[in-house]
C-alpha cells in the first residue's frame, strides 16, 4: 500500500486492526516523507531509531490484542515537550544541547498508548510568536501556496512545525500547545483541525513553560475524529501538575454522532471587528448557516469585555514569561556565554541571556519585568487580572443562558507571507490572536475546523468555543460543522 503517510489516525488505526498494514510500514512511510520535505523545516530533531523501535513494539502489541486506539500511529512532538534523551530546546539557542532525563506527562501518555514518536517539531522560540519566524532553527514553511505565487507562507505559530507537518502528511498527527491561539491559528492557516482543551484537562508537567496560567497542550490532526482519538490519549489527571483536573476522561470519539439538533450556538457581536476582510465575514456567515441547517438554534450574544482581551493577554503572558524564563541563566544547563577575564556571575547572566534569547523573547521578558515592577504592578498586572476575571464572567453569563457553543472566525486572515509582518510594528503581529486569546484567558476549550478556501486558494478556519470540561460536546458540534463544510482540499506538493 502506498502513501500510508497520507492517512489520518482513524483510518490508519482501522487498517492496523484489520492487519492490512503494520506500524513499521506506516512509520517508514512517514520517515521517508520527512526526509523528502526538508524545505518545510518542520522536523528539527529526527528520531528514526526510537520510531522504528516503538513501531515494532506496537505491531507486537496489536497482534496480541492489547492495543489502545493510538497504538502504532506515528506522530510528531512539538519541541516544547521534554522527551527523555532527545533534544528539547523550545526552539531557543539558550537550551542548545539540552537533553532531559525525564519525559513530559503528555508525551509519556502517548508512548504508553503505543504511539510512535517520529521526532521533535519546530516552533516559535518558547512559544512566543504567531508566524514561526522566531525559532533558532529558522522559519517553518507552510505547505500551501497562493495560486501560482511561489512566495513562502507562514504556517502560523507557535505550533507552526506541528501544523506544517500534519498538513504536508509528514506525520499522522502532532502535539501542539496553545497559550493564546498557538494550536488554533496554525491549524486554520494550514487547513487542519486543532483543539485546545479546557485548562487543566492535559498535564503541563514536562512542557517548557511560557505562561503557566494560560498554556495548554492539545492535538493537531487531519480531522475532528482524529482530534477526539488523540485528545483522549493526552488527557488525564496528573499528580505532578497542581493545575491538572482530577476528572474522568470520556470516550470522545464515541460522542461524535453529528447530531446537534436543538443545540444553541452563540454568535458574539463583539467579534465583528472593524476592518475584518469580507472573506472572513462570509465564511462566518456560511458556518452559521451550516450549523443552522444541521438543526442548531442560532442566538446572537454579547461578550462585552472582548475588546480588552488582547491588552490584558499581552500584560499577563509576558509577566508570567519573565518569571518562568528567569531560570535560564547559563548556570546549570543549556548555553553559557564565553566570559572575559574579570567577569563575574552578573556578567555571565547578562551575556548568556543576551546571546541565548531571540529578540521576541527579550521583548516579552522586558515587558513582563516592567509590568511586575514596583510602582507598575497594580497599574498593569493587577488591572489585567481583573479584566481577565470580567472576560471569564462574560462567558459564564452566556453559558448560563443555555448557549452550548460559540462560533467565531479562527483568524483575521488567511496565511500571510514569511517576512511580511516581521518588520512591522510587533502589535500588528499580535493582532493575529484577536479571536483566540479570550479562550485562554477564560480557560475554555476551543477548536479550529477548516471550513473554506479564500480567493487565493488558501484555507480558512472557523473556531468553536465550548463549555468548560465539555470537550466531547464541543467535538461533536465541530464534527457536524466539518461534515457540513466538506473541506477536502490539500496543499499541492511543491517541496
Amino acid at each position: 500500500m502506498t502513501d500510508l503517510n497520507t492517512l489520518g489516525l482513524a483510518e490508519a488505526r482501522d487498517l492496523l486492526r484489520k492487519g492490512e498494514t503494520t506500524s513499521v510500514e506506516l512509520t517508514q512511510a512517514c520517515l521517508k516523507a520527512i526526509e523528502d520535505a526538508g524545505a518545510l523545516n518542520a522536523f528539527v530533531h529526527k528520531t528514526p531509531e526510537i520510531a522504528m523501535e516503538r513501531a515494532s513494539a506496537a505491531d507486537t502489541r496489536i497482534k496480541a490484542g492489547d492495543a489502545p486506539a493510538m497504538c502504532g500511529l506515528p506522530v510528531g512532538i512539538k519541541d516544547l515537550f521534554c522527551t527523555k534523551g532527545v533534544e528539547s530546546q523550545a526552539a531557543s539557542a539558550i537550551l542548545e544541547g539540552f537533553k532531559p532525563e525525564y519525559e513530559s506527562s503528555v508525551s509519556q501518555q502517548l508512548a504508553d498508548a503505543g504511539a510512535v514518536m517520529l521526532g521533535k517539531l519546530n516552533m516559535d522560540e518558547f512559544a512566543m510568536g504567531s508566524s514561526n519566524e522566531t525559532s533558532t532553527y529558522g522559519n517553518v514553511v507552510n505547505p500551501w501556496r497562493r495560486g501560482n505565487d511561489d512566495a513562502p507562507l507562514t504556517p502560523g505559530g507557535s505550533s507552526g512545525g506541528s501544523a506544517s507537518a500534519v498538513a504536508a502528511d509528514l506525520c499522522l498527527a502532532a502535539t501542539g500547545t496553545d497559550t493564546g491561539g498557538s494550536i488554533r491559528q496554525p491549524a486554520a492557516f494550514t487547513g487542519i483541525t486543532g483543539i485546545k482543551p479546557t485548562y487543566g484537562r492535559c498535564s503541563r508537567w514536562g512542557i517548557i513553560a511560557f505562561a503557566s496560567s494560560l498554556d495548554q497542550a492539545g492535538p493537531m490532526t487531519k480531522s475532528v475524529r482524529d482530534a477526539a482519538i488523540m485528545l483522549e490519549a493526552m488527557c488525564g489527571h496528573d499528580p505532578k501538575d497542581s493545575t491538572s483536573a482530577d476528572l474522568a476522561v470520556p470516550n470522545f470519539e464515541a460522542m461524535l454522532t453529528g447530531d446537534i439538533k436543538g443545540k444553541k450556538i452563540g454568535i458574539p457581536k463583539e467579534y465583528r471587528m472593524e476592518g475584518m476582510p469580507a472573506e472572513i465575514e462570509q465564511l462566518w456567515a456560511d458556518g452559521t448557516q451550516m450549523l443552522k441547517s444541521a438543526g442548531a438554534e442560532i442566538v446572537d450574544i454579547s461578550l462585552p469585555h472582548t475588546k480588552y482581551a488582547l491588552p490584558a493577554y499581552y500584560v499577563i503572558a509576558p509577566a508570567e514569561a519573565s518569571s518562568n524564563l528567569a531560570r535560564y541563566d547559563g548556570v546549570r544547563y543549556g548555553h553559557r556565554a564565553q566570559l572575559a577575564q574579570g567577569d563575574g556571575i552578573t556578567e555571565m547572566y547578562e551575556k548568556t541571556r543576551a546571546e541565548g534569547f531571540g529578540h521576541e523573547v527579550q521583548r516579552r521578558v522586558m515587558i513582563g519585568t516592567y509590568v511586575l515592577s514596583a510602582g507598575f504592578y497594580d497599574a498593569y498586572y493587577n488591572r489585567a487580572r481583573r479584566v481577565r476575571t470580567l472576560i471569564k464572567k462574560d462567558f459564564e453569563d452566556v453559558f448560563a443562558q443555555g448557549i452550548d457553543a460559540i462560533l467565531t472566525p479562527a483568524t483575521p486572515s488567511a496565511a500571510f507571507g514569511l517576512g511580511e509582518m516581521t518588520d512591522a510594528d510587533p502589535v500588528q503581529m499580535y493582532l493575529n490572536d484577536v479571536f483566540t486569546v479570550t479562550v485562554n484567558l477564560a480557560g475554555l476549550p476551543g477548536i479550529s475546523v477548516p471550513a473554506g478556501i479564500d480567493k487565493q486558494g488558501l484555507p480558512l478556519g472557523l473556531q468553536l468555543i465550548g463549555r468548560p470540561w465539555e470537550e466531547g460536546d464541543l467535538l461533536n458540534t465541530a464534527y457536524a460543522l466539518e461534515n457540513a463544510a466538506g473541506f477536502v482540499a490539500k496543499a499541492g506538493k511543491w517541496w
